[in-house]
């Protein structure tokens, strides 16, 4: 596809669209704007357009078609392969500023926001009315625009699912210019093809959300938390599915060895509860009433005590204790980036009685390709996130030893009936993985949907497909 590249028409256009302020070009581009948060692919857009409004997607959007103009949306840019990175160059749109929470319904409890009302905002203005949304990912600082472009999980997805689950609807601007609404404030929908989920997770690669609709619940009155140490991580990965097979359902079940919290430790400068065991699952518990709670988690911890070899069981009940241990959690991955020069990521997803066996595969290949591979993951949903270190090597043996790692990590997931990713998406990084692992007809099912809704292939081109 042969782009246009911008020019000062297209810029005097824009800027009768938008004030002058908010058009950037040439050196009031941050370098922020030509990569996300790994940093492992940079490429710079020609101009910066920072929205306010719909209306103005809109505009921008139907004269970029008509132009053939490349656009790619852009949150808060905590993603990690690449999604919000403008290969093509053309036009950043910066949705930050549409950071408005539009309406609480309590009558039908929902929640509308913009895209840039970043996750934390929504946790602190529902949670003081008594409310709850439940995704939860680690990075508190994206927008919720990103967290439905990829669909993201986090830490509550075994007991709450994930972003998915929680929303109801979406206002969505077509590459045309179009402005469409997809769902509506109900609990149910059989009305057709359901095109609000083909949205979500779609990576900015179909439309642009400009507003959403998000389910809430009662905020839980009450959570405790249960560090529990094992003598390796296959016993831990046992007890996981042991834990996930009884009646009580676990708000989040994380996993991680001592090596990860070491580097917690000095990235925050605080000592973890216990770090004298290989290897942790981290489980909380929520719900309504403290008798429930505590009946849930003296359960497992004596299931886990009796039953499942678990070396201790340590119980996180004080503000101080949940705030230490889920802070470090919440810190693993800056902590493994400052630990190193250079980080890449791969974010499988195995079956949960396959996570053991995926990880110690890990292990295996720091050992034979002589590198460094940490990990943690969600071990309720097998959600793993590898990260490969650069550390001192030289930039042509890095590329290298990335490359044969990344390879056996994904095959290994594949032979293991695991999926390239199960939260993080595909943007650029993965793309090739994605093709191996799924084969040509699903991959050109994806390409007719794509050509469906962006005939010239303007929106986030080269990612995903």
């Amino acid at each position: 596809m042969a782009y246009k590249k911008i020019d000062n028409h297209d810029l005097k256009y824009f800027k009768e669209v938008l004030s002058d302020d908010l058009v950037l070009i040439n050196e009031q581009i941050s370098e922020e704007y030509g990569k996300d948060e790994l940093g492992t692919i940079e490429a710079m857009p020609e101009v910066v357009l920072q929205v306010t409004s719909t209306n103005e997607i809109a505009q921008i959007m139907k004269y970029a078609y008509q132009e053939t103009i490349p656009v790619v949306v852009r949150g808060a840019g905590t993603g990690l392969v690449g999604g919000c990175v403008p290969i093509e160059g053309g036009i950043i749109l910066d949705t930050s500023k549409m950071n408005k929470i539009l309406e609480l319904d309590e009558s039908n409890l929902t929640l509308t926001v913009e895209p840039g009302v970043l996750l934390m905002d929504i946790a602190e203005y529902v949670e003081t009315k008594g409310y709850f949304y439940a995704p939860d990912p680690g990075e508190k600082s994206a927008t919720i625009g990103g967290n439905i472009s990829t669909n993201a999980g986090g830490m509550r997805a075994v007991k709450y699912g994930v972003t998915r689950d929680w929303v109801r609807a979406l206002e969505v601007v077509l590459p045309n210019g179009e402005v469409i609404n997809l769902g509506e404030k109900v609990v149910k929908d059989s009305s057709g093809y359901s095109l609000k989920h083909l949205l979500i997770g779609s990576e900015g690669t179909l439309g642009i959300i400009t507003k959403a609709v998000l389910k809430l619940a009662a905020l839980p009155k009450h959570s405790i938390s249960l560090l529990v140490p094992f003598a390796n991580i296959e016993m831990a990965i046992r007890a996981v599915t042991k834990i996930v097979n009884t009646e009580i359902i676990p708000t989040a079940i994380e996993f991680f060895e001592r090596e990860t919290i070491a580097f917690a430790e000095t990235y925050l400068g605080k000592r973890f509860p216990d770090t004298t065991h290989d290897a942790y699952i981290l489980l909380s518990f929520d719900g309504n009433t403290k008798t429930q709670v505590e009946h849930d988690y003296q359960e497992i911890a004596n299931l886990c005590l009796k039953e499942l070899n678990a070396l201790d069981v340590f119980i996180v009940d004080t503000d101080e204790r949940k705030d230490s241990v889920w802070k470090a959690r919440g810190a693993f991955l800056e902590a493994i980036k400052a630990s190193t020069s250079l980080i890449d990521e791969c974010d499988v997803v195995v079956p949960r009685d396959k996570i053991a066996e995926f990880i110690l595969f890990t292990h295996e290949i720091a050992e034979n390709l002589k590198i460094r591979i940490p990990s943690f993951g969600h071990a309720g949903d097998g959600n793993l996130h590898i990260y490969v270190c650069k550390d001192d090597l030289d930039s042509k043996t890095w590329e290298e030893k990335l490359v044969k790692a990344f390879t056996l990590l994904y095959n290994k997931a594949q032979e293991l009936n695991g999926l390239v990713s199960g939260e993080h998406g595909i943007g650029y990084a993965k793309k090739d993985f994605l093709r191996n692992h799924l084969g040509n007809t699903q991959i050109d099912l994806m390409r007719g949907i794509k050509k469906v809704f962006d005939e010239k292939n303007i929106l986030n081109p080269g990612k995903v497909i």
